[in-house]
């Protein structure tokens, strides 16, 4: 059936085709079905229906995909129903809990690609995976096909080692750090990293704050290959994009199915090539993993998928009951982080999880003793040196310092309302507050903590600080502290238990 295309400007949550209601029963498709629209080139997608914003005869077609198939606004196009994809029948496949083969797997992941399956099919996969799971070569098999939607990268050099953290605990800006030792030492680890979704701060949110972290495959090789490290953001480049194009949908669904995690994961290292791959796991309340046990079952599916797709991968279980650091925020992360590159020892948190991860890799690499070796190159200024070359190499500043990183101008104090010590600290009320002051899109906002669990704050004492870049949202931030009180403040005496026969005597 020809209809004439229309271009349609309308920004939608799913990419689709809107056709009068009189031509949808004659192409015989009812709403949510698909049509194939053909002009040099064809594209499935899905189908509205109405009778008010479209003529008869016409096709309200989006800007990409009339692009797409290489049709010009106005310009007949050839129209056709077209049945349910073959992946669907795999989706309910999964939803019986049954295994699926490499196939089907495939078929499901280049359907999500070609936005042929619509938004409530994917929802049913991610949650068939939420519920059933896969085993690992259900796993592998998807890795595999999440690899083959976009690029690979391959270095000249090997090996190539690479890092990641689970996520989940605020403040947890020791990347830039590790990679930087990595480098110094001599071995490569070309770092690709994410924003944040629901966090207050990804690792390129805050290192975009004094580099460049969009990069093509072929600078992040070039400045791989020569400096041996790189801090790029991996969305700028088309690897493994099936895995971005489903992140939205887990949002929404507030689910992260493991299969899901560890194919994004590893999908992603093996797209730059990695051959050795350490995997950070911080555990405790407010993160992804709550217990010890979680954490090592994670642990022991990252080290068994990687032996399997062929990539030697370690895995550390941190800790993750509070923040690493003082700093949560792009600008005052960068600022922390770039402060223990020049020498500072304080936060201790984040300089010991940074050597003793870095330390890891080295050993991966041969390099004995690791931990040491990591703490001997931090304090000899040679990882300073090597972040400032990568900086440099990124369009950053040659000299930059800690200084140079500019902070919310707006500042409100968080005081203690009680003397105690602090007993607890709630990660996702911090997460919570720092959003509300305007992170990770304000590059100035965060908060700087100046207490943290066990140590002792006196009534009246600020616990910590909230930054901004506005008036507006750093009083919003701080209403929304007051109600969440993120910190309990106790006493050491937790309650007085009288002697019942003192009192009788009494």
């Amino acid at each position: 059936m020809k209809l004439i295309a229309k271009l349609f400007d309308e920004e939608s949550a799913e990419p689709h085709v809107t056709v009068h209601r009189d031509d949808c029963r004659e192409l015989g498709v009812k709403p949510l079905d698909r049509v194939k629209i053909e002009a040099a080139s064809s594209h499935v997608i899905v189908v509205t229906i109405s009778d008010t914003v479209v003529k008869k005869g016409h096709i309200l077609i989006p800007g990409p995909i009339l692009n797409k198939i290489g049709a010009k606004d106005k310009q007949a196009i050839e129209v056709t129903y077209s049945p349910k994809p073959d992946s669907v029948r795999g989706i309910r496949k999964k939803m019986d809990a049954q295994k699926l083969t490499r196939d089907e797997i495939h078929e499901i992941v280049f359907d999500i690609l070609e936005n042929r399956l619509s938004k409530v099919e994917i929802s049913a996969w991610l949650t068939a995976l939420y519920i059933n799971g896969m085993d690992t070569e259900e796993i592998a098999n998807f890795t595999n096909s999440m690899v083959s939607t976009g690029e690979k990268i391959t270095f000249d050099r090997t090996p190539v080692f690479d890092f990641h953290s689970l996520g989940g605990v605020p403040g947890n800006k020791i990347t830039p750090i590790v990679v930087s030792i990595v480098a110094a030492a001599g071995l490569m680890l070309p770092k690709t990293s994410s924003r944040a979704i629901s966090s207050a701060c990804g690792t390129s949110d805050f290192v975009e704050v004094f580099c460049d972290v969009e990069l093509e495959a072929s600078r992040l090789k070039k400045i791989s290959e020569e400096v041996g490290g790189v801090l790029a953001w991996g969305g700028s480049m088309n690897i493994a994009p099936v895995d971005d194009m489903v992140i939205d949908i887990e949002y929404l669904l507030s689910i992260n199915p493991r299969a899901q995690m560890l194919a994004s994961i590893l999908s992603k290292k093996l797209a730059i090539s990695a051959t050795h791959l350490l995997v950070d796991i911080p555990m405790g309340a407010g993160t992804k993993v709550k217990t010890l046990e979680e954490a090592r079952e994670y642990a022991r599916d990252l080290m068994e998928l990687g032996t399997k797709l062929g990539m030697r991968t370690e895995c550390a279980i941190t800790y993750g009951d509070q923040p690493v650091g003082s700093a949560i925020g792009p600008a005052l992360e960068a600022r922390e982080c770039i402060r223990i590159l020049e020498g500072n020892p304080h936060p201790a948190s984040v300089v010991e999880k940074a050597c003793d991860l870095a330390g890891m890799i080295l050993e991966m690499g041969g390099i004995p003793d690791g931990p040491t070796k990591a703490r001997e190159i931090l304090s000899s200024g040679a990882a300073f040196k090597k972040f400032r070359e990568i900086v440099e190499a990124q369009g950053g500043k040659k000299d930059l310092v800690s200084e140079d990183i500019p902070l919310g101008k707006y500042v409100n104090d968080v005081k203690a309302v009680r003397s105690g010590y602090v007993h607890h600290i709630n990660n996702k009320d911090l997460v919570t507050i720092a959003r509300a002051a305007g992170a990770p899109s304000d590059k100035g906002a965060g908060i700087l903590l100046f207490r943290k669990k066990g140590q002792r704050a006196e009534k009246g004492e600020t616990l910590f600080q909230i930054y901004a870049d506005n008036q507006i949202k750093a009083d919003r931030a701080r209403d929304v502290a007051i109600k969440l009180e993120p910190m309990d403040i106790e006493g050491m005496l937790i309650k007085k238990v009288p002697n019942p026969s003192a009192l009788k005597s009494i």
